[in-house]
């Protein structure tokens, strides 16, 4: 680890009311008495208490750079456990650059980008996934994956990976210690007690590994496709959710030739919505793009929204949007339900049923229909909530569950579940004991993965450098 003093503009680069230059290392506070003078310019910050605050200026040789609030704070109880100045400044672009610069030729390095948080990882202070956590709250698109993230910063994540370690660690330790001195540790009935700990322990990886979907949706929002036919409602849907005029309404069929997307928040949950041009069979090769783009995007989705314009008999084109979306989580909204209804909810479900590979097994429960209408701005309410329902189970704000935002994290519990599935693999065959103990040890490696105790420089080298250059 590099053990200079790093220094980096804390704040956004931008025209504010504050700026934060912020330094840390052994030397920071000697640096900062090289370009702080105070009002009398009697005080010496390297003879202050820890954790003060100090009016002065900031100056660059004679110069001076600006009016400033100065921070010392003293190792090992700040963010890096290093010794930490931060100089609050004015605002401005200028201003900070020029008290970085200052600090940069009086004896600091300009930090990498996390760099901070690195050390702050590397001193202790952090395990990994709180590491991960710091970005994961500085980039939350909604209320409930700051929630979430701060939640891991707190050590949701990391204690529940340390439990599970430890229950895996005393297992290892004594089948060990029993196959090292087996005149008085006896092995007689453990193979039982080990079957019950290793499926307790699989449950609890199965879980958090199954939150992981959900995580990925609180963390970056639902990928949400509106598909229809043309002039069902599909751009009226989405200029009401967006609250403005986003997407161009005529009486014209096949006016949306080209998908339009919007990142909304729907009471908290985000929806990346994306309107597609309407699906229909049509010579135009222009439309016929925009066709292929809206199959292609609704394949990928989380949820499809299906507008089906209730005034207008079922046809073709209908019939192929259903093959399109059967398996999906679907929510159809019977849209212009001011006019008079020709088409019934019984009929999209029977229809849906008739296209569904999971009609037998009574998996179409996340099949919702409901009836809207764009212009009278009805049904849209219940739409709302049914999505809360689909995803999160209703009321997701007073939920304790952990959730799995992490890519890496959910890789490293997988192989973790696959070495504790070989241990009852070996169980149910019979092997000897100290086949237990390797698959224990790798998924023991496998959970220290995620906290950092069983990484490389290259791994944590890449994951800081994903980090802003103050953080």
């Amino acid at each position: 680890m590099k053990s200079d003093t790093i220094a980096a503009i804390a704040t956004a680069v931008s025209d504010s009311g504050i700026g934060i230059i912020r330094m840390s290392g052994g030397d920071a506070v000697e640096i900062a008495d090289r370009v702080y003078r105070s009002k009398q310019n009697r005080k010496r910050l390297s003879s202050v208490r820890s954790h003060t605050i100090h009016y002065g200026y900031i100056y660059d040789g004679d110069l001076l750079v600006d009016e400033v609030m100065v921070a010392v704070m003293r190792a090992p109880n700040t963010y890096t456990k290093e010794d930490v100045v931060e100089i609050d400044c004015h605002g401005g672009i200028l201003v900070m650059n020029q008290i970085l610069e200052v600090v940069l030729r009086n004896g600091c390095r300009l930090a990498e980008p996390g760099e901070f948080t690195k050390r702050a990882f590397l001193n202790g202070r952090i395990d990994l996934s709180k590491a991960e956590a710091v970005m994961d709250i500085i980039h939350s698109k909604n209320e409930f994956a700051l929630r979430s993230s701060v939640k891991q910063l707190s050590g949701a994540v990391s204690d529940k990976v340390r439990s599970l370690r430890g229950d895996i660690l005393h297992e290892i330790a004594f089948i060990e210690s029993a196959l090292d001195d087996p005149e008085h540790i006896s092995l007689d009935g453990y193979t039982e007690r080990l079957r019950e700990k290793t499926e307790k322990i699989q449950s609890e990886l199965g879980r958090l590994i199954a939150s992981s979907d959900n995580g990925k949706m609180l963390r970056d929002g639902i990928d949400t496709v509106i598909v229809g036919k043309p002039n069902a409602g599909k751009s009226s849907l989405l200029n009401l959710l967006v609250g403005e005029e986003r997407a161009i309404v005529t009486s014209v069929a096949g006016t949306t030739r080209d998908v339009l997307e919007e990142s909304i928040k729907l009471h908290g949950v985000g929806l990346n919505i994306i309107d597609t041009a309407g699906i229909r069979s049509t010579d135009d090769a222009v439309e016929k793009i925009g066709v292929e783009k809206a199959r292609k995007y609704a394949k990928d989705a989380d949820l499809i929204v299906y507008v089906v314009d209730a005034s207008c008999a079922l046809d073709e084109n209908d019939e192929e949007i259903m093959e399109l979306i059967a398996d999906k989580k679907v929510i159809v909204l019977l849209n212009k339900t001011d006019l008079e209804q020709v088409v019934s909810e019984d009929e999209i479900v029977r229809k849906l049923t008739d296209v569904s590979s999971n009609a037998d097994s009574n998996e179409l429960a996340h099949l919702s229909v409901i009836k809207t209408s764009t212009k009278e701005n009805t049904g849209i309410d219940v739409f709302e909530r049914t999505v809360r329902q689909l995803f999160f189970g209703g009321d997701i704000a007073v939920n304790d569950e952990i959730y799995i935002t992490n890519q890496r994290h959910k890789q490293a519990l997988a192989e973790a579940s696959e070495s504790m599935e070989l241990v009852l693999r070996s169980l149910d065959d019979q092997m000897p004991e100290d086949f237990y103990s390797i698959d224990l040890m790798s998924a023991y490696a496998a959970l220290g993965r995620i906290i950092g105790e069983e990484v490389g420089e290259d791994l944590v080298n890449e994951i800081f450098s994903k980090f802003c250059m103050g953080k």
